[in-house]
């Protein structure tokens, strides 16, 4: 008896200890941005049927235990499209989730109001782009990157050296503010070089604001603002890849990767372009296009603090190797008369940071900083320059009520010096070398009340104080109108101010083919703009709409441009002697016809001119490189079986006024062109192969370079009855034909 008892006990505790092991099956797995890879904290993990479920960390990982298998799992997260998987066995889980186009009213932006709030609730219309649509035609560089946002063009200003910078609304580059992250990083000299080199894998979402913000973000902010928000080393993925190569032999390596450790975690990206081989299809005897060596590091550290309050600090390094010109030239002839060559070397450091003490939450210090060194020779002209960026700022926030108040008191200190006139003395007769030093303290305040259900106003003033142009005031007024919880309706009106510095804006001022006149002491630019702003989402049975439509208007009371038109040896700067204008509308519009099925298109119509008072009257003068019609469109399908993406994508751009000199023969006005793009990709687990073919119309711009066979002007007297000498500024197109690109990325979470 006893010994049957034993046996029974023996046989009652494994059955009791093997109950639990045979019925509790552990789930674990982590949650991500189908397209980004980039992991989604506190994300909603929920079995079907039953009240197990469980929400992610802040690193998107998720794990809990279930009573038996199989299961099936829904995984939701706001501004996405929710899936289901189905479990059978209890292996690791990777959950990639679609961003939903119809909540991108939902997406946090930061850039309108220097605080974090929705699209919608924005009261400054923000355009939001994630790395999802630059993927649809891949580039080395957020600078071709950008030619998709519509309103938006990157603007090839040299033939010779490639090199550009960003027109908003029709307006030069100078008046485009970039930021990093918020901070101003990109600025003077840097604004034709600086958007290189940002390693695309830690790009999470770009935020582009279109009219004044000085109020916030000070000098350079005019036409609008670029913010290049990068990705949480917390939530970023672990490592990622992308390897490119086109048919002209132009290889692109992007990388990034993350650790996190308890109170630490830090991103840090690499982005590297080849491009060494000499193309000369036009046969003009110049290069094509420009060969390029350049490297970039970008390294982002977050402090995970008790408190949940930000402490961060980043670091880019870019080196940049590029030259242009004749295809006989080579190192040896840098700076000679005897073959021409562009040729720059750059060397640029940046660092940003901010940190918020933990016994004044309402607190934030920013600071940044950037050193850009610049070593060149355009043909026998040289052009060594240096340049030190200081910026901080202290930030203070408050709610009262229903106002939300931002008080700020920024700095700015920075320091130029090249071997132009541009930091020469006054005296010609003893020239002494002075370096610039500016001086921009300054302080500003907004408030945003909310009016009820339905209106909401924003208001600011700035008030900043430079060392040679003494005070400038900029304010600014935003009234947002809720019509429904879909449609919204904005005002925005403002001031912009900038202080010009040619030699580290104007490209052409550079270069030795025009010789560079400046007929008065320039003076500070200045202009006001108002914005009208309708969003609206309509959801239908098989998709949806979002739709946005700007009306924006500038006058500038001030403005300087180069004349390039009244002598074909000179480019004349002076202070605008009437005033200038950029007005227009731009239609953006995101259309979901089916789930396999997406459009993405926009179009810009504008005018910008400026009104010249002289002896004979006022003369009306077009801008330069400002089409008056421009549009861009991504159309994007999913083969269902095979699961391969096809993304055709576009530019089209109209005619614009370029700079020819007297009796050309080249037409004033550009053709109407488009760059089209074609790219299928799919995906096998953590591998995405795609490829496809660039510039499908094969357009190239006609006779870009003006007598490319004397690019030193020796013999500008024979055979040339017009008088034409060498000039590479008649620039509108890349002159790069159809051509293939492959690729291969990688993502592990």
């Amino acid at each position: 008896m006893m010994k049957t008892g034993i046996t029974y006990l023996m046989c009652l505790a494994f059955m009791l200890i093997g109950m639990p092991l045979k019925a509790q099956h552990i789930i674990r797995g982590m949650v991500a941005d189908k397209e980004t890879r980039e992991s989604l904290p506190y994300a909603t993990v929920s079995v079907v049927g039953t009240s197990h479920g469980v929400v992610s960390d802040e690193s998107g990982n998720f794990s809990f235990e279930v009573p038996q298998l199989p299961v099936r799992l829904v995984i939701s997260f706001s501004g996405y499209q929710a899936d289901t998987i189905d479990v059978t066995s209890s292996k690791t889980l990777t959950c990639l989730l679609k961003p939903d186009i119809k909540n991108l009213n939902e997406i946090v932006v930061v850039s309108g109001t220097l605080k974090e709030v929705s699209r919608l609730q924005s009261p400054i219309p923000v355009d939001v782009y994630t790395p999802a649509l630059f993927r649809k035609n891949p580039s080395p560089s957020v600078f071709e990157s950008l030619s998709m946002i519509n309103g938006v063009q990157p603007q090839i200003n040299c033939n010779v050296c490639n090199t550009g910078d960003i027109h908003i609304n029709g307006m030069e580059g100078p008046y485009t503010m970039v930021l990093i992250d918020g901070m101003p990083i990109v600025s003077s000299l840097s604004t034709v070089y600086g958007l290189a080199g940002i390693p695309n894998s830690m790009v999470k979402r770009i935020e582009v604001v279109k009219g004044p913000a000085s109020t916030l973000y000070g000098s350079e902010a005019v036409a609008g603002v670029i913010n290049i928000i990068t990705k949480d080393p917390l939530t970023a993925p672990r490592l990622a890849a992308d390897f490119s190569a086109t048919t002209y032999q132009e290889y692109a390596l992007d990388l990034s990767s993350c650790w996190k450790k308890k109170n630490i975690s830090a991103l840090t990206g690499l982005s590297y372009f080849n491009f060494s081989n000499r193309v000369d299809y036009n046969a003009d005897n110049f290069t094509d296009v420009t060969l390029q060596n350049r490297l970039s590091v970008f390294s982002k550290l977050n402090i995970n603090r008790k408190s949940k309050l930000p402490a961060s600090i980043g670091l880019r390094y870019v080196y940049e190797d590029r030259w242009g010109g004749e295809m006989q030239w080579n190192k040896n002839f840098r700076g000679s008369d005897q073959i021409y060559g562009e040729s720059i070397y750059t060397n640029r450091l940046e660092v940003i940071g901010n940190y918020t003490p933990a016994g004044l939450p309402h607190v934030q210090a920013d600071i940044s900083y950037n050193y850009h060194h610049q070593d060149s020779y355009y043909g026998t002209v040289p052009y060594l320059a240096s340049q030190h960026v200081f910026f901080s700022q202290l930030r203070w926030t408050k709610k009262k009520g229903s106002t939300d108040v931002l008080a700020g008191l920024p700095f700015r200190y920075m320091y130029y010096d090249d071997n132009s006139v541009a930091t020469a003395s006054a005296d010609t007769l003893h020239p002494v070398n002075e370096p610039h030093h500016t001086i921009l303290p300054g302080v500003f305040i907004q408030t945003e009340t909310t009016l009820g259900k339905a209106f909401t106003l924003l208001s600011g003033l700035r008030y900043d104080h430079h060392n040679h142009h003494g005070p400038v005031f900029t304010p600014r007024i935003s009234l947002k109108y809720n019509l429904n919880t879909n449609q919204v309706l904005r005002v925005t009106g403002g001031s912009g101010f900038r202080v010009v510095n040619l030699f580290t804006e104007d490209h052409a001022a550079l270069t030795g083919a025009r010789e560079v006149i400046i007929r008065n002491k320039l003076k500070p630019e200045q202009s006001w703009n108002v914005n009208l702003n309708y969003a609206a989402t309509q959801t239908f049975s098989s998709g949806y709409l979002n739709l946005d439509v700007s009306a924006f208007y500038t006058y500038f009371t001030n403005k300087i441009v180069g004349d390039f038109m009244t002598d074909p040896d000179l480019i004349i700067y002076d202070n605008l002697s009437g005033y200038a204008v950029s007005k227009g509308v731009s239609l953006n519009a995101d259309f979901l016809f089916a789930s396999t099925l997406k459009l993405m298109a926009g179009i810009t119509a504008m005018n910008v001119y400026q009104i010249n008072a002289d002896s004979a009257g006022r003369n009306r003068t077009p801008q330069l490189f400002a089409p008056r019609l421009s549009g861009t469109f991504a159309l994007s399908y999913t083969v269902p079986v095979l699961k391969i993406a096809t993304d055709l994508t576009g530019r089209i751009t109209g005619p614009m006024y370029l700079p020819v000199v007297p009796n050309d023969e080249r037409p004033e006005k550009s053709p109407t062109f488009a760059l089209i793009n074609i790219q299928f990709s799919k995906t096998v687990g953590k591998w995405e192969i795609y490829a496809g073919l660039k510039n499908l119309l094969n357009f190239v711009p006609k006779h870009p370079i003006l007598r490319p066979f004397d690019p030193f002007d020796r013999n500008i007297t024979v055979d040339n009855p017009k008088g034409f000498t060498f000039d590479t500024s008649y620039n509108y197109a890349p002159v790069q034909g159809v051509r293939g690109f492959a690729g291969l990325r990688y993502t592990m979470n």
